[in-house]
């Protein structure tokens, strides 16, 4: 693809627009789907958790494995949070607004799976925090961890 235009004076310019991976692509066409779905059906809670169910179980092994168990933890930890889908991943919103999610390593072709937090997310301590975790297997220490910043998320 050709990343030059003309200008008005006949000379070539750089484009500045953001070039997407066609991934990223996929996951904002996504997103569209899931808005018009949403507002399609009235946002019924039922329709939005087996959407999620039905998204992990589409990933492979190793993620649809840290995909349920985190499902399980934020269910637990936070049953007020809502899940739903969010650029095709799992998410958990709370008054609409997603506090977290779930990224599968397959989606983006990255080495690892992540777990985030968005802004709604109630984590802020000091001038720096973590807001994403990346994640190549799940052990009891990191589901107690991330069941603790998921209970003060939503607190």
């Amino acid at each position: 693809m050709n990343d030059e235009k003309k200008s008005g004076r006949g000379t070539k310019a750089k484009s500045t627009a953001p070039e997407f991976t066609p991934e990223e692509k996929a996951a904002m066409k996504e997103r569209a789907k899931e808005l018009k779905a949403e507002a399609a059906r009235g946002k019924k809670e039922a329709d939005l958790e087996s959407e999620v169910l039905a998204k992990i179980a589409e990933m492979p092994k190793s993620d649809r494995t840290m995909a349920e168990r985190i499902h399980a933890l934020v269910k637990a930890n936070a049953p007020e949070l809502k899940p739903k889908l969010w650029y095709g991943m799992p998410a958990y919103a709370k008054d609409g607004k997603v506090v977290c999610y779930f990224t599968s390593a397959d989606k983006f072709k990255a080495r690892y799976a992540s777990f985030g937090f968005d802004e709604a997310a109630n984590l802020d301590e000091g001038s720096m925090w973590a807001t994403s975790f990346a994640l190549t297997k799940l052990t009891a220490t990191d589901e107690k961890k991330l069941g603790e910043l998921v209970k003060k998320a939503v607190s």
